[in-house]
Formats: C-alpha cells, structure tokens, sequence
C-alpha cells in the first residue's frame, strides 16, 4: 500500500481556493484515478495551533494507491493534467511524499 501526501505549505502570499478544490479539483483526482488504484483520498485543512499561530500548510491531501505500481501507472496516464489544473486553485507548488503504511 502507497500514502502520497500532498503538501500546500502556508506563506505570506499564498492564495488557495478551497471552494475550487473541493468542488472541482477533488471530483478530477477522482474521475481519473478512481478506477487506477487510488483506494481513498482524504483531504485536511490546516487549522490554528493551541496558541493562535497559523498553520504549516494550508492543506494536506493523503492519497492511498493499492501499489506504488499502480500509482504509476495512474501518474503515467492522468498526472500531466492533474498538475496542470493546481494553478486554478493555489499560487503555491505542492510538495509530495511518497509513504509506506506500516499500520
């Protein structure tokens, strides 16, 4: 099993468009790795610390992919237009993580 985690790290001129995201940008992740292997997507949004502060990322998205062969093979096929469908969204680039899940 494969965790890709999706990074959007906070910063002071960062924009990111949730109602984009969530509304548009989720259901294409969907519709092109649905049926690829990407077994569950899960979407969090950064929240204030226990002291106020902001958070580190504005948003982190966990994909789970039965294989890392089989996140290829959906990357190979759809990620060029995944990719190009964030500026829509965010000014900022992702950072990924590729994850191995123990449990």
């Amino acid at each position: 099993m494969l965790v890709i985690s999706v990074f959007y790290p906070a910063s002071e001129n960062a924009t990111f468009d949730f109602g984009y995201y969530t509304d548009s940008h989720i259901p294409l992740v969907q519709q092109r790795w649905g049926g690829m292997g990407l077994q569950e997507f899960r979407v969090l949004k950064g929240g204030a610390g226990p002291d106020g502060a902001g958070p580190t990322y504005l948003l982190v998205a966990l994909l789970t992919f039965q294989s890392a062969e089989a996140f290829g093979a959906a990357a190979a096929q759809h990620a060029a237009e995944i990719f190009a469908d964030i500026p829509n969204f965010t000014n900022l680039s992702p950072v990924l993580q590729f994850n191995e899940r123990l449990a």
